[in-house]
């Protein structure tokens, strides 16, 4: 069966996607277009090359997650070093790294730019801070004067993964001259389940994959800013996901527990890597055992038809 794939953004816990495409592949899933914020973006594009779930988790594996926090030597100065980073860079981590393995696994592919890839293939999402807007890559290339050609995919991944304050904003000069300020897409749409939905009944589904978080307890104990900045962005992905959870997105969606492991948890150890494949797996098992298109299509008729669409 064909389908569109959205991931959700989650940092590390990106990890649970690779049980859950294994778990689709086992079912004969064949991926049409693909998208991702974040995280997402990181399994969506290596999807879109045409990596299967078993060469992603092996290169997963293999990478050391700890190289996400590129440091420099103001890293290394206690406290003020902190907030140096912050206050010349705006992030206390470059992302480089990312962007370096990403494009080397797609390279491998023969995937460099958005060109390299079939029309409507792969979107990402990112947000340009600048403008004030969602950026849906390679769609809104033309309101920055450029085309696919122009974007290589491994720097759209980077600026849809740079978590605020955490790692710095992506300055992208486009070919209108212009800097904008990219940033994390989880800002606007961390799970953009939205993007394929057309007013047509589909031909195939959407499977959307989110992590379930724990939630943020009453009373929390919050000692520093950066403490303070952590809840209030946590807060905002987890309302964010609320507002788009409806009943017809839950009928398409795989839900998967990750504990308590959050986003930058870098120093994974084995334990918990396979605690989220194997989290992944069965979760995507479980979704597809009750996924019933033809209630799904039944489920979203009755939506539209309320919301008078």
């Amino acid at each position: 069966m064909k389908a569109d794939g959205v991931f959700e953004g989650g940092g590390v816990r990106g990890i649970a996607f690779t049980g859950a495409i294994q778990a689709m592949e086992e079912e004969k899933i064949e991926w049409e277009r693909l998208a991702g914020t974040s995280a997402g973006a990181v399994i969506a594009a290596l999807l879109a090359a045409g990596y299967k779930s078993y060469e992603i988790r092996e290169h997963l594996i293999e990478l050391d997650f700890t190289k996400f926090r590129g440091r420099t030597f103001l890293n290394y100065i206690p406290i003020i070093g902190g907030l140096l980073q912050l206050m010349i860079h705006l992030g206390f981590y470059k992302n480089s790294y990312l962007e370096e393995w990403i494009d080397g696994l797609l390279s491998a592919k023969g995937i460099r730019t958005f060109a390299d890839l079939p029309q409507d293939k792969l979107k990402i999402i990112a947000s340009d801070v600048s403008n004030g807007e969602i950026l849906i890559l390679p769609d809104d290339l033309p309101k920055y004067k450029m085309k696919p050609s122009d974007l290589k995919v491994s720097k759209a991944v980077m600026m849809s993964a740079s978590i605020p304050y955490f790692f710095r904003p992506v300055k992208w000069k486009s070919s209108s001259q212009f800097t904008s300020y990219i940033l994390d897409g989880g800002l606007l749409s961390n799970f953009p389940i939205w993007l394929f939905d057309s007013k047509e009944e589909p031909r195939f589904p959407t499977f959307g994959f989110r992590f379930i978080k724990e939630e943020i307890t009453a009373g929390a104990v919050i000692p520093t800013p950066v403490h303070l900045f952590k809840n209030m962005f946590k807060t905002m992905l987890q309302a964010h996901d609320l507002r788009h959870l409806t009943e017809e997105t839950r009928e398409r969606t795989v839900q998967i527990p990750t504990g308590g492991i959050t986003a930058t948890d870098f120093d994974l150890n084995k334990d918990e890597i396979e605690f989220l494949y194997q989290s992944g797996y069965s979760s995507a098992q479980q979704f597809l055992k009750s996924f019933d298109f033809q209630k799904y299509k039944e489920i979203r008729k009755k939506t539209k038809n309320a919301a008078g669409l």
